[in-house]
């Protein structure tokens, strides 16, 4: 994809596309600009046209009506349309009205929950700025991003977002934050200087990015890329051509709905067949009955209960801080095996903070994190009192005067930093310190300075004592500051080799060091030059700064370990420190993968090196898209975390995309299956344990619903086979499954994880929605509520019961066998006895009082009684439906019992 767009954009402007390898004055040539006037106001109308504005496509969303028609599209709702028809044709029109109506409810019910969980996050066209700064026909005024066109020069100021990616042509102490395109924590310096061709999107300091952010300085570019073609477009192309992959959940339920759909009408043309050729029945008799075994064969309560389950878990997790954008994504937490997670800002705070101190003689370690100003210094495990530490007190001292930041408390009292992330960390570690900055701001006042720049790299500022004398102090780059210092803070001259290695192991554990030092100056000096800082400074020490990882994260990412998941911690910053915060959270961190390391490596290789470790580093959005792939190639399920632009496209591949709320971008969360509303990487482990008991109540739910369909169908063929009268009617049994299944099974959906949910490994992918052990359970209860309503209606019938009267007796016996088995069912081989009605799921209880009631209203309400062909029952024909009701709930309790002696506990 990235030859394509350079071809594409080398066809556009002649001498290639790889802008950041060319000279700024070889681009604007190449775009046909005048560095001094820009492009005129009718060629900028021109290209307008010619290549469309600087805007990205709106990603496509299905209208209200095509998603309701997608509620049936499902193979059981096609049997029982089919069914409708048939009854239709027949002039049975309370059978085509009650089938039709179970119909329609699972569409609303399907309709209003997916409109729920589709509504828009936000769009990623947000990314790109609203309103531009542009130069044409020598005048520089405000213009609508969207109408940006390459040759356009565009300034840039601190806190502005780059409208469109730019070759920059003057900087001027510029630093541009990038972590939503390249999951870069630092603000990364910019220059005019050509790089090599090769060089990655994160060190192309001589470009400016479409949607990164100006965090200090000014600067000027010429626009080469807008729209689609900008890395921002590139990375949305990649999105939109990922494709959107089938949940577990959705693929199990397919296959489920097309088997049972076989065997339904197979089962019916044999029962047809029999009927006509072999008991010599009337066709329209058999036809009848046959469309009522199809009937009770089907399960269509199932998509709605699946629905339902899907749609309470959702709202558990979003109680939870995790928003669903899409139902099954809940149940596809629970099967997933690897999770892939962005470095910056998820597992770690993305504010850097000051963790180590180097002085002469001593090294302080620094607790706390953020910016908030709460911390201890340690010497050797041993607390010191920051004031009575001179060499400490004089470091902080440089890192407050000599700082452009500002640490200020929002409303919620939170700390929040207004200025250079790297210089809000040596903020912080100075009010650690006990230094009280307005105060000594005004003891110590600034006289001049010379900004943080990329050539110099460092920063220098001028100051002033009570006493008029003054002093410079200095900050950067440890290896340009100490070779300005001559002596260290006892006064002995510098020994470098120590300093150095002190350097390098801090560098060993992933932490950025900066130097800071000072020397005296003459007190008249008014002007501070680069001429000025000369080598004669005294260096007062290091500071190690890191972005620390969230507590929380670490607390999760155990967890997950210990639930059979596989943690792989992929960013866009360097091994060392990459490979140090891995350490940290737990993971196998000893030899990190590079994206230079990836590159060279084909699909089973890169397999292989997956094996060997947990931390992949310097990683592209290609890169994430193929390591997660590669690991979908091995059979895993993958959930992808994310909070950048970078991150989209391997968002979208995933099995499940998991995006920051907060933190993240817009086009993350576009991307994303699930948003983490707080940010908090643990809550994905708990939307790991919902998802296994999404799937696990979905299970329940089937046990449930299949017994009393195959045993309402199992009732009906064998009175076809035996040429005896219909038990039930179609229209009594849809009244069964979807009255009392439905009602019934709507507890299972509010039933609690069980204790166990996560110790057990991942689900296998393979493993069938069915298993056998569940097919011997669903086989002996159908069994159980097939003889218990055949029998109850041979015995009424025996004792001269009408066939109205025998049939109202059967459907009775059929709701109360499922409540029997309801309390069975909640948990898969635990004794029903060992629990109490309302333990844990009070729902079970209020389903079984309202299925009592609508029972009696069928038996006894008039007008249900003619709408489907009830009658009223005597005493004697309720007791024996109790009785036979408790000797299913004990028939179950033993089968339960020999489970459990097999040593089962999970179906």
């Amino acid at each position: 994809m990235q030859a394509a767009r350079e071809a594409a954009a080398a066809k556009r402007w002649p001498g290639g596309a790889l802008w950041h390898a060319r000279e700024a004055t070889d681009a604007l040539a190449a775009l046909q600009s005048d560095a001094q006037r820009g492009l005129s106001a009718d060629e900028a109308r021109r290209r307008l046209r010619e290549q469309g504005p600087n805007s990205l496509p709106a990603p496509p969303r299905r209208g209200p009506l095509l998603r309701f028609a997608l509620q049936f599209h499902n193979p059981l709702i096609y049997v029982l349309l089919a069914a409708g028809w048939v009854t239709l044709l027949l002039r049975d029109y309370v059978d085509t009205a009650v089938i039709l109506g179970v119909v329609l409810i699972n569409a609303v019910i399907g309709f209003v929950q997916e409109g729920k969980a589709e509504q828009a996050l936000a769009a990623v066209r947000a990314m790109l700025a609203s309103r531009a700064t542009v130069l044409r026909d020598g005048v520089y005024a405000e213009c609508d991003a969207a109408e940006l066109v390459p040759g356009d020069l565009v300034l840039l100021e601190s806190g502005a977002r780059v409208p469109a990616d730019l070759r920059l042509l003057q900087v001027k102490n510029l630093r541009i934050g990038e972590s939503a395109l390249t999951g870069e924590s630092v603000a990364t310096e910019k220059d005019t200087a050509a790089v090599d061709q090769a060089t990655p999107v994160a060190e192309r300091r001589c470009m400016a990015y479409a949607g990164t952010v100006v965090r200090y300085g000014q600067g000027r570019g010429v626009v080469v890329e807008t729209g689609r073609t900008t890395e921002i477009g590139r990375i949305g192309d990649m999105v939109r051509e990922a494709a959107v992959l089938e949940t577990p959940l959705t693929r199990r339920l397919d296959r489920f709905s097309r088997q049972i759909t076989w065997v339904i009408l197979l089962l019916s043309a044999l029962t047809f067949a029999f009927g006509v050729a072999v008991r010599h029945m009337p066709m329209f008799d058999v036809f009848l009955a046959v469309v009522g075994l199809a009937v009770a064969a089907i399960p269509e309560g199932l998509p709605a209960i699946v629905t339902i389950v899907l749609a309470i878990g959702t709202r558990n997790m979003a109680r939870q801080r995790a928003v669903l954008r899409r139902l099954p994504a809940v149940e596809t937490l629970g099967s997933v095996t690897v999770i892939c997670t962005d470095k910056t800002g998820t597992l770690t705070r993305n504010e850097m903070t000051a963790v180590r101190v180097m002085l002469t003689g001593c090294e302080l370690a620094v607790s706390g994190a953020g910016y908030a100003p709460i911390g201890v210094f340690t010497s050797a495990g041993k607390p010191i009192h920051p004031a009575q530490h001179d060499p400490l007190q004089a470091l902080a001292t440089c890192a407050l005067l000599c700082n452009d930041a500002q640490l200020q408390q929002d409303a919620q009292q939170q700390w929040q930093l207004v200025g250079d992330p790297t210089e809000g960390a040596l903020l912080a570690l100075a009010y650690k310190a006990g230094l009280d900055g307005a105060a000594l701001r005004a003891q110590f006042p600034r006289v001049d300075a010379i900004p943080f720049e990329s050539e110099l790299r460092y920063m220098a500022t001028l100051h002033r004592d009570p006493q008029g004398k003054a002093f410079i102090l200095l900050k950067g780059a440890p290896e340009q500051v100490l070779a300005l210092c001559t002596l260290e803070a006892n006064g002995a001259p510098v020994v470098q080799s120590d300093w150095l290695a002190a350097i390098e192991r801090a560098a060993q554990s992933g932490l950025r060091v900066l130097a800071l030092a000072r020397c005296e100056a003459a007190s008249d000096m008014a002007q501070l030059t680069v001429a000025d800082i000369t080598p004669r400074f005294t260096l007062l020490g290091l500071a190690g700064l890191i972005d620390p990882p969230r507590d929380e994260a670490v607390a999760a990412v155990a967890e997950c370990q210990r639930a059979g998941l596989r943690v792989k911690m992929i960013t866009g910053d360097h091994a060392a420190t990459a490979a140090a915060i891995g350490a940290q959270i737990g993971l196998n961190a000893t030899l990190p993968l590079d994206g230079a390391r990836i590159d060279p490596l084909d699909e089973a290789a890169l397999r292989r090196a997956l094996l060997q470790t947990d931390v992949i580093a310097r990683a592209s959005p290609e890169h994430k898209l193929r390591l997660v792939r590669a690991l979908q190639a091995d059979g895993e399920l993958v959930a992808m975390t994310g909070d950048g632009v970078n991150d989209a496209p391997a968002l979208k591949a995933a099995d499940i995309g998991v995006a920051m709320g907060r933190r993240g971008t817009d086009a993350a969360r576009e991307a994303a299956d699930l948003v983490l509303t707080d940010d908090n990487f643990a809550t994905i482990v708990r939307a790991v344990r919902e998802g296994r008991a999404v799937f696990d109540n979905i299970k329940k739910s089937l046990l449930f619903i299949l017994p009393t369909n195959i045993g309402e169908a199992g009732v009906i063929l064998f009175a076809l086979l035996a040429g005896l009268a219909l038990p039930v009617t179609a229209s009594q049994i849809l009244w069964v499954n979807m009255v009392s299944a439905v009602t019934l099974s709507l507890a299972l959906a509010f039933e609690p994880p069980e204790i166990d949910v996560m110790q057990r490994p991942p689900r296998s992918p393979a493993e069938p929605l069915i298993t056998r052990s569940m097919l011997v359970r669903i086989g002996f209860v159908s069994l159980l509520m097939g003889a218990t309503t055949f029998g109850i209606f041979e015995w009424e019938l025996a004792r001269g019961s009408s066939l109205e009267l025998a049939r109202t007796a059967a459907v009775n016996m059929l709701a109360f066998a499922e409540l029997a088995y309801l309390f069975q069912v909640r948990s898969y081989t635990a004794s029903a006895l060992h629990r109490t009605l309302l333990h844990g799921n009070p729902v079970a209880l209020a389903v079984a009082i309202l299925l009592v009631l609508l029972q009696l209203a069928f038996t006894y309400a008039p007008p249900l009684q003619s709408l489907l062909g009830g009658a009223a029952l005597p005493p004697s024909s309720w007791a024996m439906i109790l009785g036979l009701s408790l000797a299913v709930f004990s028939a179950i309790e033993i089968e339960k019992g020999l489970w459990r002696r097999m040593g089962l506990q999970r179906m």
